[in-house]
């Protein structure tokens, strides 16, 4: 999953409002949330306006989200809340002849990060899998309805938007590696500028596609022939992968049921553990509870089950995120991630296959040093509170390994310190990852002091950035009004209906 380093977020406006209506949604992009409430306006529940979202952010946020990625949903309805898994798994067998695996760097302006792409950086993408599960399980619209806005975005075209733009020459050598890629990305030789139209016509046509004739549409034999020689996914990868629903991992804070993402994940079990460590609500005290959770998790080589054995037994007590919730309490929590892409345009379909195995985040094992035929592991944690009071809230984050700490903070603001959604959202942040501390300029000298002492090895951070994950929030009150925000950090956009 992405991380970046640095951007300018000041022109930026905080979008909130609480009216009652027929539902809300919080995303990375105003097209992801329109089309959401579009699908909302016409019939749909809260999934269908996720899956909607979903398809949409392929289109508005391609760096992000693809066909060919894979992502987490948590889910509330009148049944409950569960998990459905839909992120990537590896591959049955590996290709040690000639795996293509090649390294590039992304260059974050005062830092740089190396990235593998290539056809053996792919994992089992579980995206289309996924939405088709959701869409089986708890939506009520037909899918082709669902695709509509996006097919529709694709073939008229979308503007750039400042925040985009960046994205894309950030991750530049990755969207510039291939011809075909370069054909969508680049197709006069440069990327997209801020304000230009980018239209993709393949990527409509596979929508339409979609709608039309289902799941059947994605095209795994011109994949499977792409991998034939260089990759490693085969013909068993595609058949045996299978969508998986699980109990959440939930504990209960301030007589709030908070659900999250649970193992083989790693963010929520991480989240858990912080909470666990917690002893006060200062901010030195939420440093010091990731500090021990970070000590933990190194002293442990990331053994996740040996952490959740930290915790007992539960209380009963790279990406975008998406946030729906809607008139009837229904409720989707929806992280998507792409990696980044791994160079090469899927047939003639507009988007990139997932760079998932040259993530070293969520595989240090590298180029053959990977588990076969696993569900990776990720920080995503698409999270659903139920409130003491009937209300429901989602939300979630991307931001790579900041993806825990940054929804750690935002629930300890929420309901710890009982902040509004505003101020738990806008407040700094800070992370800790192999005893660093990066942190945003808390505007009060002697705090910063403090943090500084405690932590010889720091970075502060003098304005917000996406570096700290972008968290989308909605809330379902009770009486149909609705609350939220979109994080200005990744340019997030709320909005009801």
């Amino acid at each position: 999953m992405l991380s970046v380093f640095q951007h300018d977020f000041k022109t930026q406006k905080y979008h909130m409002s609480n009216p009652p209506g027929k539902g809300a949604a919080s995303t990375g992009h105003r097209l992801t949330t329109q089309a959401a409430l579009e699908i909302i306006n016409a019939g749909g529940n809260a999934f269908d306006g996720a899956i909607a979202a979903a398809f949409m952010a392929c289109v508005c946020e391609p760096v992000l989200a693809s066909p060919a990625g894979g992502g987490f949903a948590m889910i509330h309805d009148a049944k409950g809340t569960r998990l459905l898994d839909f992120f990537v798994q590896t591959p049955m067998a590996k290709n040690t002849s000639s795996p293509d695996f090649i390294e590039i760097e992304a260059d974050f302006g005062n830092a740089k990060q190396l990235f593998h792409i290539g056809h053996a950086s792919a994992a089992t993408p579980g995206f289309m899998p996924g939405l088709f599960a959701l869409h089986e399980k708890s939506a009520s619209l037909p899918m082709a309805t669902l695709i509509a806005p996006a097919r529709k975005a694709a073939m008229q075209g979308v503007e750039i938007t400042p925040f985009q733009n960046y994205l894309a020459n950030v991750v530049s050598p990755i969207l510039l590696h291939s011809q075909q890629s370069r054909a969508v990305f680049a197709p006069n030789g440069n990327l997209h500028q801020s304000g230009e139209i980018f239209r993709n016509p393949a990527l409509a046509d596979f929508l339409n596609q979609v709608g039309k004739v289902g799941a059947s549409a994605f095209p795994v034999e011109s994949i499977l022939s792409d991998q034939k020689n260089s990759g490693h996914l085969r013909t068993d990868d595609f058949e045996n992968y299978q969508v998986v629903e699980r109990d959440s991992q939930c504990v209960e804070i301030t007589g709030s049921n908070v659900h999250l993402n649970p193992m083989p994940a790693a963010g929520g079990i991480l989240i858990a553990l912080t909470f666990a460590n917690l002893n006060k609500n200062t901010t030195q005290d939420i440093a010091e509870a990731l500090k021990q959770v970070d000590i933990a998790r190194r002293k442990s080589d990331n053994n996740l089950a040996a952490l959740l054995k930290e915790l007992g037994p539960p209380a009963h007590r790279g990406t975008t995120h998406i946030s729906v919730v809607d008139d009837q309490q229904n409720a989707c929590s929806m992280t998507l991630s792409n990696g980044e892409g791994n160079g090469y345009i899927v047939d003639d379909c507009g988007f990139m296959l997932n760079n998932m195995l040259g993530e070293a985040d969520i595989n240090p094992g590298g180029k053959l040093g990977w588990p076969q035929n696993t569900r990776m592991s990720s920080m995503m944690c698409p999270t659903i509170v139920e409130h003491t009071d009937g209300s429901i809230m989602a939300l979630g984050s991307g931001g790579s390994n900041r993806i825990r700490s940054t929804i750690f903070q935002v629930l300890v603001n929420l309901l710890l310190r009982e902040n509004s959604i505003a101020e738990s959202i806008t407040s700094p942040r800070l992370h800790i990852e192999n005893a660093h501390l990066d942190f945003e300029d808390p505007d009060n000298p002697k705090l910063a002091s403090q943090l500084k002492a405690a932590f010889p090895d720091h970075r502060l951070w003098p304005d917000k950035s996406m570096f700290f994950g972008g968290c989308h929030i909605v809330v379902a009150q009770s009486g149909q009004a609705f609350e939220g925000l979109g994080d200005h950090r990744r340019h997030g956009f709320f909005a009801t209906t």
